[in-house]
């Protein structure tokens, strides 16, 4: 398989993200069944942060075994991986809760005490930047595309090594298995709008499935190019931290809207559909 084919079936895998999209125009949707896709979408971003916390921590308890066990390691090598993983995992979470705290700040002051109440609107549009214009969902939606685009960037990191290594049947597979769990994740970008008053345009919608899918292709690029474990872990971190945060905010939403039967339908679909593509995984010998 060439340089080429490999790029283009990670950009597939990460692309298929866009099948689950359409959803977040949807307006004759229910509150329960609003309530059970915002847990569902939960649910499988639970799963996913499970799922990326493990695979980064697994180098961090490999490297304590060699030291402690093996006694083929070093505590510094333990300690500069514990530091990387969880210094991650402490930005990707993080930076989210003060970028939304800054945006929030800022739409809220100013406007306001300087020009007065028939100026507010006015000034706010001229100054605020594009994802402060944005409502409590859409923004939501955003931070939601980018803790799934981190995670993703190391599963493109994973396909273009496996393809620098000169192993193409386990790039193949995960290309295949990635693209199916990708498919799922579009839902988890669309749940906040789903009955929203504000319908997204398609061009919202497009941008969040770059953002979200896109850094599959970025990390199979940059996979090929070299391979790195510790840049690999700092991903994982990060893809962990930024995940958490998400969930937290989606948990939130979730106990808002109340019908907590629905709450946990919801998280339980939504892991079960998580644990579903990672048998397909394993099923292929990943």
């Amino acid at each position: 398989m060439s340089e080429g084919e490999v790029l283009v079936l990670g950009a597939i895998a990460g692309l298929t993200i866009f099948l689950g999209l359409p959803l977040g125009r949807a307006r004759s949707v229910s509150m329960p069944v609003r309530a059970l896709l915002n847990a569902g979408a939960a649910g499988v971003l639970i799963f996913l942060f499970v799922e990326t916390f493990i695979h980064g921590f697994e180098p961090v308890e490999h490297a304590l075994e060699e030291t402690t066990v093996e006694s083929g390691g070093s505590w510094g090598e333990f300690a500069l991986q514990a530091a990387l993983f969880t210094g991650a995992v402490l930005v990707g979470m993080m930076t989210l809760v003060y970028y939304d705290r800054w945006i929030k700040a800022r739409a809220g002051s100013g406007a306001e005490t300087k020009f007065g109440p028939g100026a507010a609107q006015v000034a706010e549009l001229q100054s605020a930047s594009l994802v402060e214009r944005l409502s409590e969902p859409k923004r939501l939606a955003l931070f939601i595309a980018i803790g799934i685009g981190v995670h993703n960037l190391a599963e493109g990191l994973a396909i273009g090594q496996s393809a620098a290594n000169d192993n193409v049947s386990l790039a193949l597979l995960l290309i295949v298995g990635f693209g199916l769990h990708n498919a799922t994740e579009g839902f988890g970008i669309v749940a906040p709008l789903a009955g929203a008053a504000e319908r997204p345009s398609w061009g919202f919608l497009g941008a969040m499935g770059l953002i979200a899918g896109g850094p599959t292709f970025v990390g199979t690029v940059i996979g090929q190019s070299f391979v790195d474990e510790y840049l690999n872990l700092a991903f994982l971190g990060l893809a962990a931290g930024s995940i958490l945060y998400v969930v937290v905010q989606l948990l939130h939403v979730a106990f808002n809207m109340g019908h907590k039967e629905m709450l946990m339908w919801g998280l339980f679909a939504g892991l079960a559909l998580g644990a579903g593509t990672e048998l397909v995984l394993v099923a292929a010998g990943l």
